[in-house]
């Protein structure tokens, strides 16, 4: 397994220690962050620093953007190998409508799915909502 600066280095991403910092904040969590949880986190931090470092993140496929239908956008670690393309590495996301977290299930590939001639897919989201395991049990 990579470390975090071998990971960002073969990206040709710089390692600086607020990307450090983001890495590891995000693989500490086991849910889907916003920005704004991001920011409560790093509070003397620039701002504009924290959304450059998650979008360079974003581009270079080390995080992954989430639209689980609550109108803030999430972002979770990719997994190793992943390149988040729509015929291969998409996966089913679930949010709880208990604790509003939202949780990658990479474990469950979407299928492709085949749409008309002349249309182009350039992403694929589902989400399923409903009460996860921690609220439920």
């Amino acid at each position: 397994m990579k470390t975090i600066e071998q990971l960002l280095e073969s990206k040709n991403i710089r390692v600086t220690a607020m990307r450090l910092l983001i890495y590891r904040f995000l693989a500490e969590k086991k849910v889907a962050v916003t920005l704004s949880d991001i920011e409560n986190a790093f509070e003397k931090a620039d701002r504009t620093t924290l959304y450059r470092t998650i979008k360079t993140f974003e581009e270079n496929v080390i995080v992954h953007q989430i639209d689980d239908g609550t109108g803030i956008t999430k972002y979770a670690l990719c997994e190793e190998g992943c390149n988040c393309d729509i015929k291969n590495d998409l996966h089913l996301h679930f949010h709880c409508n208990n604790c509003n977290e939202t949780i990658c299930l990479t474990e469950h590939k979407i299928p492709q799915i085949k749409v008309p001639d002349g249309f182009v897919s350039e992403n694929v989201n589902l989400v399923v909502k409903g009460i996860c395991a921690k609220c439920s049990g």
